[in-house]
């Protein structure tokens, strides 16, 4: 137990609920360290979410600061996701001690290279190559504006990548993302996603529906939930669940065109599980190959069969978990050879072998601050 430890973490939105990407991965990160003893002083930028008291629990400190939003934001050198994080109060709240810090994303290190935060033990936690995942996102975008901001924040994160020469030690959280950064700055390791899962939880039988799920208001995943039901959905008479949060207009009206597909936005951690649970397929495809897809580990640790592209699973290691296929009709194919198969108990005992090799929450806490102590 680390009794005496203490560490600064700065995250970019409140981790409660931790229903999303990122947030996710700070959450279970927090709970993690709190067992094994870490006494936590957590920094958190405020916006589109409620002050969580629950955060208390698992932290000494709870502070919270507003985000500087507007159209202001955007002029300048800076990114947008960095510029709009700037606070003097969070640099004094640092200055009070001598504790390490971890910033969350590079969206959380507007202080990085601050000259008063020279001398201190300082993590950069890397969720993307942000300038990849936002000429990504401009990729798959319809919006003209949004187009054209993404290129620009695309070309300024390219620009303000190398602060992370001042970190001292950059904690990736997907092999790719390591190569990437190691390649580059040297002060690398390789810490796998912090998740909610602690077991393996496979349902014995079979489901009667098809699950797509994620972040429905997120360009990447209409995209793929777009074409998904145009190439594959629309063409099988197997019943087909969408789930995820705020869904766009134009998805709710192309899934209301099949009778055979359900969009159900907004579920809870709860029923999202069960989701994830009682389906008898997950289908989870990517256009984006940057960070590490939660919604996979999810599927892993308690999904019953898993069908996925190459941009999801590439140099995840768990690739040999899957039914891997990069075309409408090779998934429509495996949808009919695994509708009415079972999971055997072999599958489950691979998967608890493989997952808790690099996926266990303690384990790659208790990596983590071994950069502490």
């Amino acid at each position: 137990m680390q009794n005496n430890l203490h560490l600064h973490i700065i995250s970019f939105n409140i981790p409660f609920p931790p229903n999303y990407g990122g947030i996710i991965d700070v959450f279970y990160k927090l709970r993690s360290l709190k067992q094994l003893g870490v006494k936590i002083h957590l920094h958190c930028f405020e916006y589109g979410r409620k002050r969580a008291k629950e955060l208390n629990q698992y932290c000494e400190t709870v502070n919270y600061y507003k985000r500087l939003l507007g159209i202001t934001q955007a002029i300048g050198k800076k990114p947008y996701i960095v510029k709009t994080r700037k606070s003097d109060e969070l640099l004094n709240n640092l200055l009070k001690d001598n504790h390490p810090i971890m910033f969350e994303g590079l969206h959380t290190t507007f202080h990085l290279n601050s000259p008063h935060l020279k001398d201190r033990f300082t993590i950069v936690r890397t969720h993307n190559i942000e300038s990849d995942y936002y000429i990504k996102l401009h990729a798959v975008e319809k919006n003209l504006f949004k187009q054209i901001y993404y290129e620009e924040e695309a070309a300024r994160l390219k620009r303000y990548e190398p602060v992370l020469k001042n970190a001292s030690l950059i904690a990736a959280i997907s092999d790719n993302d390591y190569k990437y950064f190691n390649s580059r700055y040297s002060n690398t390791t390789f810490i796998p996603a912090f998740h909610p899962n602690d077991e393996i939880s496979i349902k014995k039988g079979t489901g009667n529906f098809i699950l797509y799920h994620g972040n429905l208001s997120v360009a990447e995943n209409i995209s793929a939930a777009k074409e998904l039901i145009n190439s594959v959905f629309s063409k099988i008479d197997y019943s087909v669940k969408i789930a995820g949060r705020n869904p766009e207009k134009s998805l709710i009206k192309l899934s209301n065109k099949f009778k055979n597909i359900e969009l159900i936005a907004n579920p809870s951690d709860k029923e999202m599980n069960s989701l994830i649970t009682n389906a008898q397929i997950n289908i989870l495809t990517t256009s984006q190959n940057t960070g590490i897809k939660l919604k996979l580990i999810a599927s892993m640790f308690s999904g019953r069969h898993c069908i996925v592209n190459d941009m999801m699973i590439n140099n995840t290691g768990l690739e040999n978990l899957c039914h891997i296929t990069n075309s409408p009709k090779q998934i429509i194919e495996k949808i009919n050879e695994l509708w009415e198969k079972e999971i055997d108990n072999s599958i489950s005992n691979e998967r608890n072998k493989i997952l808790f090799q690099q996926y266990s929450n303690i384990k790659n806490a208790t990596k983590l601050v071994s950069f502490l102590s």
